[in-house]
């Protein structure tokens, strides 16, 4: 009997761990949920973060290193970081022409926005003083957090993946500017490390179900408490907001990424859909980039058939600075807020609102929730109320889980066309279905 291909069984995890959420909602095991459940997905989460930048560190380092000249380098580096400006200024864009279109934000009423004021009151403050720490920085504040004063700290803290980007470069190019001699035993133990970890990684995968299981079913109780009705009458409330999103979502998706890789990439999208969908699937249940940036590299590489001098460099950079999916969604949030305190915002404020959320695209972890903090600094550069963000606090998560999976596939994407444009695109290795 054949073995189901991992991604029906992350598919499996994640139905059964809803319908487990509702069952438990509805017959009072919230409690167990949270207590017995819910933590074995915080250990799946903890063992994709416990790998992380380890992974980032030596796949860098090893994919920069083999490049073999700086020039190479520097024609790759440009290409994958215009293609993710590209996309992103793409995605903001077409988030503003869907929220203008469909105006979601002026289905609000005015009790309902008290309403949420005072339930989120306190996450709304905490979002807002984190932002206003960052805002208080000054313009160059990003280029001197890019640079660590201490590796070993930074290795540390999956916050400062650009601080571990920036030393595996450094580190890969002066690899390259050393007689080839001496670089040798360096590059030999790093291909092993990697090796371990690409092991490592095939094993959490193993129980990547369970650990999806576990953080659905906690998620639907947390949502939904002890009334499970309470969850579908939030999401019917929100749902005009959710839906434009969504449509935004999806759109990057069926549209502009599969005509960058049928095009440029000259691969079928059924092809690559399908090569990355495990991927896409732990990107849903994780919300989180760097989570499931193990298993983007290994898809991209196996399943995809791209060179892992390509994956090792663009994806690790990718999982950083290029967030398509949150940029689309602080783009129709914002303007959703504006128009629920009844402002109408002008062109140039829009395109600010552009600019700004690019840029932060750029600065937002690759973590769960990280998006909603860099929303506030959107919301301010746009003179738009702060506290509007209590509105669009309760579908947040729901919101962020399907927006990573926009920002997986966009990096995957990017991967598969640098790698075209660069003749790194080989046949891929066969999966059973």
């Amino acid at each position: 009997m054949k073995k189901l291909a991992l991604h029906w069984q992350i598919l499996i995890g994640m139905t059964l761990g809803v319908l487990w959420g509702i069952f438990a909602s509805s017959y009072g095991l919230v409690d167990f949920t949270l207590d017995w459940l819910k933590p074995f997905g915080t250990i799946f989460i903890n063992l994709l973060k416990l790998i992380a930048v380890p992974l980032v560190l030596v796949s860098l380092i090893t994919g920069v290193s083999s490049l073999s000249d700086i020039s190479r380098l520097s024609r790759i580096g440009s290409k994958t970081i215009g293609i993710y400006l590209a996309t992103t200024v793409l995605a903001v864009t077409m988030g503003l022409i869907l929220v203008n279109v469909f105006a979601p934000g002026k289905a609000f009423s005015p009790e309902k926005r008290e309403e949420f004021k005072e339930q989120f009151a306190a996450t709304t403050t905490q979002k807002s003083t984190d932002a206003a720490a960052v805002e208080q920085q000054g313009p160059l504040q990003p280029l001197i957090d890019i640079v660590p004063d201490n590796v070993f700290r930074s290795l540390t803290d999956n916050g400062s993946m650009l601080q571990v980007i920036f030393f595996a470069l450094l580190f890969g190019i002066a690899l390259i500017m050393i007689p080839s001699n001496k670089a040798a035993p360096v590059n030999d133990f790093f291909e092993g490390v990697n090796l371990v970890i690409l092991k490592v990684v095939d094993i959490i995968m193993k129980f990547a179900p369970y650990g999806v299981f576990a953080l659905l079913a906690g998620l639907v109780v947390e949502f939904a408490g002890d009334d499970p009705s309470a969850a579908l009458e939030l999401l019917l409330v929100l749902g005009y907001y959710c839906i434009v999103v969504i449509i935004g979502l999806a759109l990057m998706i069926t549209v502009v990424y599969p005509i960058l890789v049928t095009t440029v990439g000259k691969t079928r999208y059924k092809d690559f859909f399908k090569g990355i969908f495990p991927a896409q699937m732990l990107a849903f249940s994780t919300s989180s980039s760097a989570a499931t940036l193990p298993v983007t590299m290994e898809r991209c590489e196996q399943n995809l058939g791209i060179n892992k001098e390509i994956t090792s460099f663009v994806l690790p950079l990718g999982a950083t600075i290029n967030m398509d999916g949150t940029s689309l969604y602080q783009a129709v949030a914002a303007v959703f807020i504006a128009q629920a305190y009844g402002m109408n915002l002008d062109i140039m404020t829009q395109i600010g609102i552009v600019l700004t959320a690019t840029l932060a695209s750029i600065g937002a972890a690759a973590v769960p929730g990280a998006g909603t903090v860099m929303l506030v600094i959107v919301l301010q550069q746009a003179g738009i109320p702060v506290e509007g963000i209590a509105l669009i606090l309760a579908p947040d998560r729901i919101l962020d889980m399907c927006r990573t999976v926009v920002n997986v596939t966009g990096d995957a994407t990017v991967a598969m066309v640098v790698a075209r444009t660069e003749g790194q695109l080989h046949p891929p290795i066969e999966e059973p279905a």
